[in-house]
């Protein structure tokens, strides 16, 4: 072992992402709303601090994104939300809350069907962790 690799990189910051990603949510206040699921899209970015040189055969040494997918899903079709501000929100507060090393996230989510003029209306929320000296 040189000295070189004995030495662990500095922290950096690896960003994870989503595009289009398609659900099925119990969103809104409308009367047709309140009755059944329509669709939603999400975009997503994740501004990771590693800590780890990544091991190829290790999972751990990494963020798995699969985890990061499987809370937007849950967050997303748990319940019942009037409002994609409330649903955006959520998803931060559950994604800051379950991913520690998470530093800045950036939400996009909207609702293709909303309108018949335009492909979607949306909300979009980004937000970084407040670190405490």
């Amino acid at each position: 072992m040189t000295l070189a690799s004995a030495i662990p990189p500095p922290p950096s910051v690896r960003r994870v992402f989503f595009t289009n990603l398609e659900l099925g949510a119990r969103i809104g206040i409308l009367e047709h709303e309140l009755r059944a699921t329509q669709p939603i899209n999400i975009d997503a970015e994740f501004d990771v601090l590693t800590h780890h040189v990544v091991d190829d055969h290790n999972i751990a040494t990494v963020l798995d994104y699969r985890q990061l997918r499987n809370a937007i899903i849950e967050e997303c079709t748990q319940a019942h939300v009037n409002l994609l501000e409330t649903l955006v929100e959520q998803v931060a507060r559950r994604l800051f809350t379950d991913f520690p090393d998470l530093m800045r996230l950036r939400l996009r989510i909207s609702k293709p069907q909303a309108f018949t003029d335009c492909d979607a209306v949306g909300i979009e929320l980004e937000q970084s962790r407040t670190v405490t000296p």
